[in-house]
């Protein structure tokens, strides 16, 4: 039987830290199971980086199918948000890849792990839905107050010289460029006003 193969993740946040703690885990408990190991190391990245050259590195080659299961010491190693954690790990699971977990005791290769993985992502997806649900009731109040929501209306366009110029025959696009403005900005405020 062939050995799984195990990514291991670790991450520092600068370049003072040391990874070897970390890296020291995961190397003992992927030896302890017979996994064949790759190491990925992003040394002086914050966590709330977008972007994260190993880690961008390592999801490339899960989704290439490389690996069997993602080994991190932290969940706070791996995603920047609960928004992130979730994403990826329902894309690990899309890819049949697992993920272990040393200092959470999450290990989705056993029953009980998989359980408290998907009961903390309930959790999240809980969350998601109350802020959206207090986002759209905000927007409901915006509207209803009569507020303006969107990009701020940033071209001010005279009206008066707008309807004169198009009076005398000129087009729309015609006009915006004789008032410096575009031509749907000219054709918004003529509704409006």
């Amino acid at each position: 039987m062939m050995a799984r193969r195990a990514a291991l993740y670790a991450r520092v946040s600068t370049h003072d830290q040391t990874p070897e703690n970390q890296l020291a885990a995961l190397r003992a408990f992927a030896g302890a199971r017979g996994w064949a190991v790759t190491e990925f190391v992003d040394h002086g990245v914050s966590g709330a980086k977008e972007r994260r050259p190993h880690l961008d590195a390592m999801l490339a080659d899960v989704r290439r199918r490389k690996f069997d299961v993602v080994v991190i010491v932290k969940l706070d190693r791996l995603a920047r948000s609960t928004r992130h954690l979730v994403t990826l790990a329902a894309e690990l699971e899309a890819l049949g890849v697992d993920l272990v977990v040393l200092d959470q005791a999450i290990d989705t290769t056993t029953p009980s792990g998989r359980l408290l993985f998907h009961m903390l992502a309930a959790v999240a997806e809980f969350e998601r839905d109350l802020i959206r649900d207090r986002v759209v009731a905000g927007v409901r109040r915006a509207r209803a107050a009569g507020k303006h929501l969107g990009r701020p209306r940033t071209q001010h366009v005279p009206l008066a010289r707008a309807r004169e110029l198009l009076a005398r025959g000129l087009s729309m696009r015609a006009t915006g460029r004789e008032l410096g403005v575009h031509h749907t900005a000219i054709r918004r405020a003529l509704r409006a006003g």
